[in-house]
């Protein structure tokens, strides 16, 4: 996911895409600490999809305050 897919969504949607990458990230973490895990590089890209959508949401609230 690129940031630029992030710029138009809402809040709500942003929330709910955090939600299943959280979820996504635990089960993860659970297949490689039982040694389950194929695609060890999406733990890394879901990792950075969390902080792009925060980050998207934190700039979003900036700019909700300062307007």
């Amino acid at each position: 996911m690129k940031a630029p897919e992030l710029i138009g969504k809402s809040a709500d949607e942003l929330n709910g895409l955090l939600l299943d990458l959280k979820k996504e990230q635990f089960n993860l973490r659970f297949q490689r600490a039982t040694a389950q895990l194929e695609n060890t590089a999406r733990v890394r890209v879901v990792r950075r999809d969390i902080a792009r959508i925060k980050t998207q949401l934190n700039q979003s609230q900036k700019g909700e305050t300062n307007a």
